[in-house]
This record gives C-alpha cells, structure tokens and sequence, in this order.
C-alpha cells in the first residue's frame, strides 16, 4: 500500500521530474522541479487555495513517482519526453501532434543522400526543416535531383557492384556504385545542396556564378548552361518567398488567440529573413491557466522533437521557466539561442502580425466549432423529444459485447459528450463472470461492474467533500445505449434496478444491412428515419461502440493465439518464450530462423532449439 504520507517525508531536495497516478496506475501528471522536495510537497499543502483542476488532480493522486536528474534542464528535458508519451489528464496537451516532413543530408555516408523522413534520429545526419508545405518539398527535392545527381538508393558501396540502379542510366545519379564520379566532386554537390537548404541561397548563387564564368572562360559552354539554369531554378523559388526581415536571421515568431478552454497557438516560421511558412495549432487547457503556463506548455510539446531550433524565438509574454527553457533549448540547437518579447520595432510588429493571423485561424475555427455544435445539439435535442426525457442527454453512454464463439469475451464503453465522442472517457472490459456466448449475462456483469464503480466514487467524492473532483466513473449518463434489443434491454434493466440507478435506457436496433435502424425505448421500437440529426449520432455511436469492442477483441486474440503456440512446445517454458519472442518479434520470424539462429537466443541450447523447430515445422497453419 502506497503511503502519499510517508512518501512525501522521503522525497530528495534534488531536481527531478515528477510522475503522479490514479488508483489505475495511470499517470495523470507530469511535472519537473528544481527541488522535488518542495515542489511535490505543495499539492498536497492548503488544498484550498489551489485552483480546481489541482484540487481534482490531488483528489486522484493515489501514488506518485520521481526521477532524479543533475540539473533543471535535464528535468525539462525528460518532462517533454514523458508528456509526449503519455499525454497526461491534467497536462496541456497539444491536440494534433503534427508531424511534418524534414529533408535528411546523410552525412554518415560516404556519398550522401538527400531524402525525405518525418523522422528525426540522432545519427550524424543534418535535418532541413520542418517543411509546412508537403508539395513545396517534393518540388525542392526534384529541382535537387535534376541538377544534383546524387544517389537515391540505399546500396552498400562498401560491396563491389557492376548493376547500377535506372537513375544512373536516365542521369539522375552520377554513379557512386560503379565509381564513375570523385569523392571529392560529389562532396562540392552535398555542400551547395546544405547552402540550399540552409537557406543561403545567395551565397550559392554567387559561387554558381563563379562557376559559370569559368565554365565559360574555358570554352565548357555546355557545363555553363547547365549553371545558368540552376541559377534560374533557384531565382525562381526565392521569388516566392516573402523576405519580412532585413537582417539574414533564422526566427518563430509565437502568438496566440484564446477563448475559455480553447487556444490557437500561430507559428511564424522566418529562414535566413525569408518567411518559409506558418502553421497552428489547437490545445486544451482549463480557464484558469494562464497565458505564460499555456506557452511554456506548448513550448516543450513543440520543441522536444524537432531538429531545427532557430537563433531567437519572439514571444508574446514572459513565463516563469522561460531561462530554463532557453538553456534546453539551446542545449538541443548545439549553441546559445535567445526567447525574446519584443515590446517596440520590427519584432514587435512581426509578433503583432502573427496574432492577427492566429486570431482569425482561431474565429475560422470557433465558427466551425458553432456550427458542429448546432447540429449535435439538435441531434440532442431531437433524441430527447423522441424519447420524452426529462433532460437533453449531454452525455451518453454505449456499451456492446463482442466474442467469437463465445471465447474471450470483451465489452466497449464509448462516451459521447454534446454529440462529441469523448475518447479520453472510453473504458474496455474482460468479461470474468460468464462463459460462453451469453452476451444478455456479458452485458449485465460489464453495466454492474459500471455503475457500481461510479457508485462507490460518489461515495469518496462526497466523502472527501471535494465538489470538482471526477472519478474514472463517477460522472454519469444522462442515456444508456445498448447494441441489442428487447431482451438484452431487459436484462440492463434488472441491473439497474437493484443498484438503485434511475437513468434512461435504450436499445440500438440494426437492418438486415446491419446498418442502424431504430431505437427500442419502454418496450417499443422507434424509427429514426424521419430524423436525420437523431439518426446520424446513433449510428455514430453505434458504429464507434462496434469498432472499440472488435478492436479490444482482436489485440486480445492476437496475444492469445501467439501465446497458445508456444505454450504447447514441450520443455519451453515462459522465460523461454520470452526470449524468443523479444528476439525474433514475431511466430513467423521463429518458423523462419536456423537451428543456429534458435540456439543462440539467451537461455536456449541446442536441444531446446531443435524442440522449437520440429515442432513448428510439423505444426500445421
């Protein structure tokens, strides 16, 4: 039993990160501090005086976790890495993780390679990047691969090789694997192609010059022809882009627009004093937060996987770990960087010009979000007349059953809220207390073990007198969706009753077509056809309720049918199976191995191999 009590006594005065959990084991915060000792101790100090969301938080907190780490910039570092992974309740959270392409020059290589990855590795490359505009990239890359016929292909040069790839025979690669081109004029490619795509066009244009010139001068007419449109091609793309600053700096500009819980979040993006592209993003945060926390927040989400850290970042606002952050920041980018808030000048009016564009993004979005609204209401609302409730149903709540053959039972709990599914709600159970194809007995065990639940964390709610504080279940439906009918409806029914739980109840019917046709309500069906609002959010939730439990299902039988074959090889126990598995990755790749390749994996021998391979060479399927 986890004592917070006796925990919070041991905690270091060290900096560190922070992980707290709910009763689940799941994190549901993460944060760093300078002294974990202090930071820690204060959730837990004049509760009320927090703010509600902390106040919640604190009330869900069963256990908490730290890592201790040398510096408050390596705690910094390590709460991005964490937040990212495990998308915390109760931290700001971006909500679409973007990932955008980068051009890679593989410097590791020999000859290098221009490719396009929306992966960024520590592995001795340089990334180019983000790109906002996917096309804009393919056009670079064919305007590179057209005057810089550098290899594409990811062939061991290390290996004699006499069968070049089509690229050489249509001259868009120069060769490397025959040995037709210098080491030394491959590498003057890479680097105009690194002045390119740093952005120093300029520079590259006068050393084409010099190069033309001289192509010229030598009566190599053809060789300056050739200059003469690269210099063409990349004239052509430094039109198109907006020059905002006069001095050759690399910039984000940061800005934002807000609304309650809602945040628009504008980045400018300013290469060598060229605007190269914006992007925004869209995050939740509580009313409360505010502005500074929201940038630091978006700051470590967007930051912490990226290649590219420009020379000064311009801000709307200061925040509290803006020096950290910077320090961090210039860590990753190899040398120092500046978080700037400009109050006057051109800063001023580049961070001004942002705003406005992160405002009208974010009115082009409320708009849109008013209109959904509109209609998932009046959905609502049609529900509600149909059914004749007492209250619109906000929050509604489907559950469905799926098996083959009545083995490895599971059900779904979807959630939809003002017409919106609410994922962050959804719950998946093993069925435990009944075999075989019951699903009237499946459906009633997995409502039980609901509501029950909600029951008991009203209970510690009211209990521990804390108004805000929401549970895994304790918020309830204002209506119980069930795939199945009369039957099925029956069965919920008696659950219901005996738990004292007065909330409406109806069946999801489906056609011939196993598309949604109706609802069962009080014993009788009622058709949705003649309300299309109505009849479309039931078939969402319907379907959404289908696809959750199958999805459950499936990984479930995944796992068993992996572990089933290798359960029945006799001598191969669990530490065995293990290894074998974490080796090789998959049943296939162990029916493919050597006995060699067997008897090599940590804990095997000759004869546990030899086990292994008979047996799943005479093993049919």
């Amino acid at each position: 039993m986890f004592d917070i009590n006796e925990q919070l006594k041991k905690l270091p005065e060290k900096p560190g990160v922070y992980l707290m959990k709910d009763e689940s084991g799941g994190i549901i915060y993460v944060g760093k501090a300078i002294s974990l000792k202090n930071r820690v101790r204060q959730y837990f100090q004049s509760l009320k005086n927090h703010p509600a969301k902390v106040r919640a938080m604190v009330a869900n907190i069963v256990e908490f976790e730290y890592i201790i780490t040398d510096s408050e910039v390596e705690a910094l570092m390590l709460e991005s890495n964490l937040i990212k992974k495990h998308r915390p309740k109760y931290n700001i959270l971006l909500r679409d993780d973007k990932h955008y392409p980068y051009l890679k020059v593989t410097l590791g290589e020999k000859y290098p390679r221009v490719l396009k990855t929306r992966r960024v590795l520590k592995d001795g490359a340089r990334y180019f990047g983000p790109y906002i505009n996917v096309g804009a990239v393919n056009q670079t890359l064919e305007i590179l691969k057209k005057f810089y016929p550098l290899r594409t292909c990811g062939k061991n040069l290390e290996k004699a090789n006499d069968r070049p790839c089509l690229n050489y025979h249509i001259h868009r690669c120069l060769g490397p694997c025959k040995g037709d081109v210098h080491h030394e004029d491959y590498m003057k490619m890479i680097q105009d192609v690194i002045l390119f795509l740093s952005g120093k066009q300029d520079e590259l244009l006068k050393e084409l010059e010099r190069r033309m010139q001289k192509a010229a001068e030598n009566m190599d007419f053809e060789r300056a022809a050739e200059y003469r449109d690269q210099m063409k091609a990349i004239e052509s793309i430094m039109e198109k882009q907006k020059v905002v600053v006069a001095a050759d700096v690399d910039q984000d500009i940061i800005a934002s627009a807000r609304e309650g819980q809602e945040v628009c979040v504008m980045v400018f993006f300013v290469r060598g004093g060229k605007l190269m592209g914006r992007e925004h993003y869209m995050l939740d945060c509580e009313v409360e937060d505010g502005q500074g926390e929201i940038l630091s927040s978006f700051m470590k989400q967007f930051y912490g996987g990226t290649a590219f850290v420009p020379k000064e970042i311009l801000i709307e606002e200061e925040f509290e770990d803006q020096q950290v952050v910077e320090q961090w920041l210039s860590t990753i980018k190899g040398s120092k960087m500046l978080i700037k808030h400009p109050l006057r000048g051109e800063k001023k009016e580049l961070l001004d010009l942002a705003r406005k564009n992160a405002r009208e993004i974010f009115e082009h979005f409320r708009d849109k979000l008013i209109k959904d609204k509109e209609k998932s209401v009046g959905a609502l609302e049609e529900l509600a007349t149909l059914l004749q409730l007492r209250e619109i149903p906000y929050r509604i709540e489907a559950f469905d059953i799926s098996n083959i053959q009545g083995t490895d039972s599971v059900a779904s709990m979807v959630v939809f809220e003002n017409g919106k599914p609410k994922n962050s709600d959804y719950r998946r159970f093993k069925i435990k207390t009944v075999e075989g194809a019951n699903d009237y007995g499946s459906m009633q065990e997995v409502v039980y073990r609901r509501f029950r639940k909600g029951l008991e964390e009203q209970a510690m709610i009211k209990e521990k007198g804390i108004a805000d504080l929401e549970g895994k279940f304790s918020k309830m439906p204002k209506l119980i969706l069930i795939d199945g009918g009369l039957g099925h409806l029956n069965a919920i029914r008696d659950v219901l009753n005996a738990l004292g739980v007065d909330i409406p109840l109806a069946g999801m019917v489906k056609d011939d077509r196993h598309r949604t046709r109706g609802l069962i309500y009080q014993g009788e069906e009622i058709e949705l056809n003649q309300y299309p609002n109505a009849f479309q959010l039931v078939g969402r939730v319907q379907e959404e309720a289908h696809r959750f439990a199958i999805t459950y299902h499936k990984s479930l039988r995944g796992k068993t049918s992996v572990q089933s074959v290798l359960d029945e090889i006799p001598g191969i126990g669990e530490k065995r199976r293990v290894a074998l598995l974490r080796h090789f990755g998959s049943i296939d790749k162990i029916k493919k191995a050597s006995l060699e390749e067997l008897g090599a994996v940590e804990g095997m021998n000759r004869g546990a191999a030899l086990q292994v391979q008979q047996f799943l060479l005479n093993r049919k399927g």
